[in-house]
């Protein structure tokens, strides 16, 4: 009886929300795209104004240099107040209507959009920003879904990590935005169901959070739990006991097949759908919460009708017809539907990536060995006028040395030894550009990254001269970060390969005057590199160097990515190209 009362008071109250939660995240969905799709067509007529078909990281200084740049970032600034609105100050209203047993979806979505009127104000301006930019890096809080998936890229990372100071600022700031986080998480609901401004909304939170803190953590410890047991439940019900049972019922091979892919899509869909409402729900127990510490109501009152739970089921019931349905199709046409063998090729980073000290022709030897399609080198100017390879503005990393290329002689600098960390006990000079370039003839691509402060002009005309001289056109991409230089390239030197990378970009970016587009992972999906494919460009993806990123970009249609991790990604691709027809499956669900 007891657990009975207990499963009334802790799970039917959600179960019989979804199907009013699933409207609302439909009809929230459908309002949020139509929005930034207006706002879209206008920034991009903006952009087209200035010339231009994209605006990216290796052109950001127009945002700041022409008129229409300050309209395109109060453009983006209206686009994350919208999502701000719907995509959570209108969740909050709906889950309180929820809790109230009476869903108003209408009254929700007005009165979030209404709500845009209480953020026009520094503070109010600042928790969208917060919300938005912030939240996604550290990881806790409220976020909105156009930038939940928001991280550090890579190669930033990188020379965090690689500097002990870096490390330190970058830890105390992630700790300091989790304590801002955790203190002002019920902001919204003070300005939303209080009618509070946004600074006497803070104030209570922060008083909520110190008073209740241990209830705080508990709560959502056991939310966590509670939810955790519930995707748990889902695997066994829908994979592990009917996996077991298959051989039990079935006899026939094609049989069994097809229940094994039918187990599979249910298993994986179920699970999908179920971290599709973890949002939702959760900002119902926040809302609670909220209501609780100020000494409020905070039950949740069982409102939507008995009816609307026979609707769900009738859906959930055609949905497992329609994977029933597909099982079959996939199971008869499985190499006609899906692609089996990795096709995107492999460019190691810095020449030989961590298989060798960076930058070095021992860097391209390694990167040959181990079967890359290309090694990725960087060049600067000496003060001589001759171009060396290396990444840093100076050489204090690799040679304790900190003087920076461009105030150095070629003799000066090949007087100096290399000591990579990763290779302590090899030695190495440094490579001038003509070494790296008969290091890799016939044997690899080599592209050469235009880097520091002498990339201009002047480097893509000697850059090219120096190939030139050395027969390698058909062998060599010049890339860069810097868009003007590439378009320089493109139009003085279109006999050459060109590839701009960019870690973030807006616009068609497929249309940008180069041969190759470099996309940081962050910036990476499908449907921007198959625009990239449609334009007859290829598609770099920089730097995957986790084992889940290098699988996720090698499954993807991308042409190469560059890493550091070599010889991990060719161990990856053998795996890949090895998978069983289900593994095939479960790469596409929760790789790609």
């Amino acid at each position: 009886m007891k657990l009975n009362q207990n499963f009334r008071k802790l799970y039917l109250p959600y179960f019989r929300s979804i199907y009013d939660i699933g409207i609302f995240q439909l009809a929230n969905a459908f309002i949020v795209s139509g929005a930034v799709f207006l706002f879209k067509q206008l920034a991009m007529i903006l952009i087209r104004s200035s010339g231009r078909e994209a605006i990216s990281t290796g052109d950001f200084m127009f945002l700041f240099t022409t008129w229409q740049g300050p309209l395109l970032l109060a453009i983006g600034l209206i686009i994350l107040t919208l999502y701000v609105a719907f995509d959570l100050n209108s969740q909050i209203l709906f889950s309180e209507s929820l809790l109230k047993g009476k869903p108003d979806l209408k009254g929700s979505l007005i009165n979030g959009f209404l709500s845009i009127r209480d953020f026009l104000t520094p503070d109010g301006i600042g928790i969208i920003l917060y919300i938005s930019l912030i939240a996604p890096i550290v990881g806790f809080g409220f976020t909105i879904s156009l930038t939940d998936s928001l991280y550090v890229p890579s190669f930033i990372s990188s020379v965090i990590d690689s500097v002990p100071a870096y490390k330190l600022l970058y830890n105390i700031f992630i700790i300091a935005f989790i304590a801002l986080g955790v203190l002002n998480i019920f902001t919204l609901h003070g300005i939303l169901l209080s009618g509070k401004r946004s600074c006497d909304a803070d104030n209570e939170s922060r008083k909520l959070i110190k008073e209740n803190w241990k209830d705080f953590i508990c709560s959502n410890l056991l939310f966590a739990l509670r939810f955790g047991v519930i995707f748990v439940t889902d695997f066994f019900i829908t994979g592990i006991i009917p996996a077991l049972l298959v051989k039990v019922i079935f006899t026939n091979e094609t049989h069994q097949v097809i229940a094994y892919y039918f187990i599979l899509f249910s298993m994986l869909v179920t699970m999908i759908l179920i971290g599709s409402y973890f949002k939702s729900f959760y900002m119902i127990k926040m809302t609670q919460l909220y209501h609780r510490y100020r000494g409020e109501d905070d039950s949740f009152k069982i409102g939507p009708s008995k009816k609307q739970v026979i609707i769900s089921l009738i859906n959930i019931t055609l949905l497992f017809a329609l994977l029933f349905g597909v099982s079959i199709l996939v199971s008869t046409n499985f190499d006609q539907i899906f692609s089996t063998q990795v096709k995107t090729q492999i460019i190691s980073h810095r020449a030989g990536g961590v298989e060798a000290p960076e930058n070095t022709v021992a860097g391209i030897e390694k990167a040959i060995e181990y079967g890359a399609a290309g090694a990725e080198i960087d060049i600067q100017r000496t003060k001589d006028g001759y171009y060396i390879i290396n990444h840093d503005g100076n050489f204090s990393r690799l040679c304790s040395n900190k003087g920076r290329p461009e105030e150095m002689t070629l003799e000066e600098i090949r007087a100096l030894t290399i000591k990579d960390p990763l290779f302590p006990e090899q030695e190495e000079k440094v490579a001038t550009l003509e070494e790296m370039l008969e290091a890799s003839r016939g044997r690899i691509i080599l592209f050469i990254e235009l880097k520091g402060n002498t990339a201009d002009q002047q480097m893509v005309d000697d850059a090219v001269r120096i190939v030139k001289e050395a027969g390698m056109e058909d062998q060599c991409v010049l890339i860069s970060l810097k868009y003007p230089l590439i378009d320089y390239i493109e139009r003085n030197y279109p006999e050459m390969d060109t590839a701009y990378l960019t870690f973030a970009s807006f616009g068609k970016t497929a249309n940008l005057n180069c041969d190759y587009i470099g996309l940081e992972e962050e910036a990476t999906n499908s449907s921007t590199i198959d625009a990239i494919h449609d334009t007859g460009r290829k598609v770099l993806v920089w730097t995957p160097n986790s084992e889940y990123s290098i699988r996720k970009f090698l499954l993807s249609r991308a042409d190469y990515i560059i890493t550091d991790q070599v010889s991990l990604a060719k161990k990856t691709t053998k795996e890949l190209n090895e998978r069983k027809d289900i593994e095939v499956l479960i790469d596409l669900f929760f790789i790609n």
